[in-house]
């Protein structure tokens, strides 16, 4: 059972940082500040989830557990706040989303 539990647990921690490796990797790639969001929404929620349900798996239920589970609360509920904020920021400033010319044509029509 031990085992078991050893490999959902990798399983989780492996894929949380593939999440968070593509989460910066869109950060630094992608064109504007709505897009680079995103790549920073993806770090925030699936990254650090399955990140911390690993973390969660190998300490038990123990004190560590319930700090973790706090920890994993705190984040989400700061996480869509502040990208709110920060798309009304960005808006608010007059910075606009990139649009393909395609997309732009069809709204036209």
């Amino acid at each position: 059972m031990e085992l078991l539990i050893d490999l959902i647990s990798w399983f989780l921690v492996i894929i949380g940082s593939t999440f968070l490796l593509v989460g910066a990797i869109g950060i630094i790639r992608l064109p504007d500040i709505f897009s680079r969001m995103h790549g920073a929404g993806i770090i925030d929620t699936m990254g650090t989830t399955m990140l911390f349900l690993g973390m969660f798996l190998q300490a038990g239920l123990t004190i560590v557990s319930l700090k973790l589970f706090l920890i994993l609360l705190f984040l989400m509920f700061t996480s869509p706040t502040t990208t709110h904020a920060l798309a009304r920021a960005a808006l608010d400033a007059g910075l606009k989303p990139m649009v393909d010319d395609d997309e732009q044509d069809l709204k036209k029509n």
